[in-house]
């Protein structure tokens, strides 16, 4: 599950991702052992990292994109599924609701490691609480708002399966940032550990975004090359 709507037709040599800004020589010239990671050690005496749930959560955060990922492109390799289910549009679907399936066990893996591990009382505040509750809602917008503007072929990896878009979706979310379904749904994580006050939950909401991160430098270079192959494919008509 990603934004096909970043690479298309249009523009399909487009570079997605911004250059980062080399400020004072870059990230090199930091002197690490200067940091402050009091925080960071408080946070982590509240976790159990050897406790079932945690590692439970952390396979499904790890495993969903990976499935999604290595599955998706067997199929635009081999066309294999499409064979099964008698078209693209079918096989899509099917896969489509799998992965919405692992994004539930997901979600509960990682609400209930948050349930069984400790809270902070540091987070126990009410302004904590609605900064929770206004990136649940920010998240599910453009979590939502992605959805509607892609569909469900496009949400779910359609291009693989030879459903393409016929023209780049620029309009919100996607004219906010790159990547909206990855980037609400880890906001929505964040938020449910800030309202839990879970300092586990902030450790898993980090994994979660650390991996689509990983995903998006996967998927985008594959995607463009779709894309590309079928301006190609077209000029030769």
């Amino acid at each position: 599950m990603r934004d096909v709507a970043a690479v298309q037709d249009g523009n399909p040599g487009e570079n997605k991702y911004p250059v980062p800004l080399d400020c004072c020589g870059g990230l090199s010239n930091v002197d690490y052992s200067k940091m402050d990671v009091t925080l960071m050690k408080e946070v982590l005496k509240y976790i159990n990292f050897r406790d079932s749930s945690f590692c439970i959560a952390v396979i499904a955060i790890i495993f969903s994109p990976l499935f999604w990922n290595v599955v998706a492109r067997w199929e635009h390799r081999t066309r294999t599924l499409s064979k099964l289910f008698g078209s693209p549009s079918l096989a899509c679907y099917c896969l489509g609701f799998i992965i919405i399936l692992l994004n539930v066990y997901r979600s509960h893996s990682m609400t209930v490691a948050m349930r069984l591990q400790a809270r902070w009382d540091l987070m126990e505040r009410t302004d904590v609480f609605y900064v929770g509750v206004a990136l649940m809602v920010l998240g599910t917008v453009l979590v939502v708002g992605s959805f509607l503007r892609l569909g469900f072929t496009g949400t779910f990896l359609g291009d693989y399966f030879g459903i393409l878009m016929e023209e780049k979706v620029t309009c919100f979310p996607f004219n906010v940032l790159e990547n909206p379904m990855y980037w609400g749904s880890t906001a929505n994580y964040l938020g449910l550990a800030l309202i839990g006050a879970s300092p586990v939950g902030l450790v898993l909401t980090a994994i979660v975004a650390v991996v689509y991160k990983v995903a998006i430098r996967i998927e985008g270079p594959f995607t463009e090359q779709i894309y590309l192959e079928r301006s190609q494919r077209r000029k030769l008509q």
